[in-house]
């Protein structure tokens, strides 16, 4: 997958106070690998599969310092409370607080990563270790 950023302006990042919360990151093409695998496999029959990729599940924070690394510079950073971030939604039109509300629930209420999995679900990178996924470190590489 190859994105370019058309936009100059220098990179700003907002930091959520006391930022505790974990998200999940998962290469598309990593989706389609573990997809794959599951199509004549047992374990998954019936199952919920769940793509959690031990190295990408990280604070926002720690995306953050993994892309300053990659830069070799300490980006400038703000603080939001949730309070803040939900306020400013409400100067959005729609469209932008749909995708905005993702944000929300990602890193302020940790969604995808605060549960543990059931016996009705399986865990793909515990099912299939022979696949390398591919960590934010490497999917942020393309971007230099």
């Amino acid at each position: 997958m190859n994105r370019t950023n058309t936009d100059q302006t220098p990179l700003r990042f907002a930091r959520v106070r006391n930022f505790v919360k974990l998200a999940i990151f998962v290469d598309e093409d990593d989706i389609a690998a573990y997809t794959i695998k599951t199509i004549n496999d047992p374990w998954t029959l019936n199952k919920t599969l769940y793509i959690r990729p031990p190295a990408n599940i990280l604070s926002q924070r720690q995306v953050v310092e993994i892309w300053e690394k990659l830069l070799g510079k300490v980006l400038q950073k703000s603080s939001l409370s949730e309070k803040q971030f939900l306020d400013s939604l409400k100067e959005k039109d729609y469209v932008v607080q749909a995708g905005m509300s993702h944000f929300y629930h990602f890193f302020y209420e940790g969604c995808l990563a605060n549960f543990e999995i059931g016996d009705d679900a399986e865990e793909a990178c515990g099912l299939y270790p022979d696949i390398k996924y591919t960590t934010v470190e490497d999917y942020l590489k393309q971007y230099l």
